[in-house]
């Protein structure tokens, strides 16, 4: 427990990752994974600042939150930094107009953007359209731009269902980058940004602040990378070579969720 201890201390705010954390989706909108309702609650109640940090591209904010205020959930829209309104900023800050390959779900959160004349790609995690057709549209869009631009809402690799792993963006933009010759710019985790901006919402410094995911490269690394601590849930995406991996090592592994609660309010913020 001195591990721990030492591990822990000074955090005064917590990070959480949504699919794979607190529950995995599917069918019928997902299931919560075991005590994870319970473990938010106990967060909220303590002194800790808590923000939800999603790259989730398939649903707006405002159909995840309504989810998973259905699942039991204590969340509010204003908690949850997800990729889609940042990139909107982004868009309208450079003057971009996108051509969108991204999930029905998502759509309309691009709404107030002008999709006219497109000069840039803005991919997400489209699930079944990502056929044939929609990529190489993408890739036709791409290419004929002289200064071709690809902004990419994450960059994972796979991600958990009820019914088992799923294909992620992160494949899909790998194809277009080989093929365009082109390096996307990534709006979500693993990108810096994205962390600061949440850090941001809190008022906490990277040093202040866990962030607690299934995703060893993409939640873990990406918060280290920032100057913050991690730790890694075994529910999710996780797999047992995780904890071997050649290039991230998680400040702790727990088996979910109430166990990085126990743990944090036993010995953060002292």
């Amino acid at each position: 427990m001195d591990a721990w201890g030492e591990r822990l201390a000074g955090v005064r705010g917590v990070l959480l990752d949504i699919s794979g954390v607190l529950y995995d989706s599917g069918d019928g909108g997902g299931t919560p994974i075991a005590g994870s309702v319970e473990a938010v609650a106990r967060l909220k109640q303590s002194r800790l600042k808590v923000r939800f940090c999603t790259n989730e591209s398939q649903k707006s904010r405002g159909n995840l939150v309504g989810l998973l205020r259905r699942l039991g959930f204590n969340i509010s829209e204003g908690e949850v930094t997800a990729p889609a309104p940042a990139a909107c900023l982004i868009l309208k800050e450079r003057g971009l107009r996108p051509h969108l390959l991204v999930h029905d779900g998502v759509r309309s959160e691009f709404e107030q953007v002008d999709t006219s004349s497109p000069n840039c790609v803005v991919i997400a995690d489209a699930g079944d359209g990502f056929s044939y057709q929609n990529m190489n549209k993408a890739f036709q869009m791409l290419m004929e731009l002289e200064k071709p631009v690809l902004i990419s809402l994450g960059n994972g690799r796979y991600y958990k269902e009820t019914s088992g792993l799923m294909l992620d963006v992160g494949a899909y933009v790998k194809a277009l980058e080989y093929a365009c010759g082109i390096k996307a710019e990534v709006v979500g985790k693993p990108s810096p940004e994205f962390f600061k901006s949440a850090l941001q919402e809190m008022g906490l410094e990277a040093h202040q602040a866990i962030m607690i995911g299934d995703d060893i490269v993409g939640d873990v690394g990406g918060a280290q990378r920032c100057g913050m601590r991690a730790l890694q849930v075994r529910t999710g995406k996780f797999r047992p070579s995780d904890e071997r991996h050649p290039e991230v090592k998680a400040d702790g592994y727990v088996d979910n969720l109430a166990e990085a609660v126990d743990l944090l309010l036993q010995h953060a913020d002292k």
